[in-house]
């Protein structure tokens, strides 16, 4: 399970003072993504419904940022990026670097990853945070191999905790890395 995987994740971040980010679907019950559109998924993440919460367990620090994508019916939104303002808030903490994790590999994290990179920004993802839907057998494995191959570093959740402990003891409030 990824869920306290990324909180430890999340403590060291919260630990360290640095910046928390969070993107959510956060669909209209109209989605152009849904079966009943057209489009690939059952309906999934409408908004303000139990089915667009974090789960439960998922411990989400106060002063965590929270950005939501796919709010428009008409618009698809894999990436975090897409149609939100995660580029301008994370630029205004100035952050550099990322680190990715959550659902689903083979779609949002891939395309928030490939956004990140052409943000401008160090991208890692953290590999056994991660889980993918696999519509194809080994999508997830085809989605790491581009991202890697675009850039992205794989690490594994004790190495960002590692980073952020490093990071922090040698420079008292780091501003570098975060979690998204």
């Amino acid at each position: 399970m990824v869920v306290p995987r990324l909180n430890m994740v999340i403590g060291a971040f919260t630990n360290a003072s640095l910046p928390i980010f969070f993107t959510r679907d956060w669909h209209p019950p109209n989605h152009m993504s849904f079966k009943g559109q057209g489009g690939t998924w059952p309906p999934h993440c409408v908004k303000e419904t139990p089915g667009a919460e974090f789960h439960p367990k998922l411990e989400v620090p106060l002063g965590a940022v929270v950005v939501s994508k796919g709010t428009e019916a008409d618009l698809e939104a894999y990436s975090g990026f897409q149609g939100t303002d995660l580029e301008k808030r994370i630029k205004e903490t100035r952050v550099h670097e990322v680190f990715l994790g959550g659902l689903a590999t083979d779609y949002c994290v891939k395309e928030t990853a490939l956004d990140a990179l052409d943000a401008g920004l160090k991208v890692k993802v953290l590999e056994d945070c991660i889980r993918g839907v696999n519509l194809r057998g080994n999508d997830s494995e085809l989605a790491l191999r581009e991202v890697v191959a675009r850039g992205v570093a794989l690490v594994t959740s004790l190495d960002a905790v590692r980073l952020v402990s490093r990071a922090r003891r040698s420079h008292p409030k780091p501003r570098h890395p975060r979690l998204g």
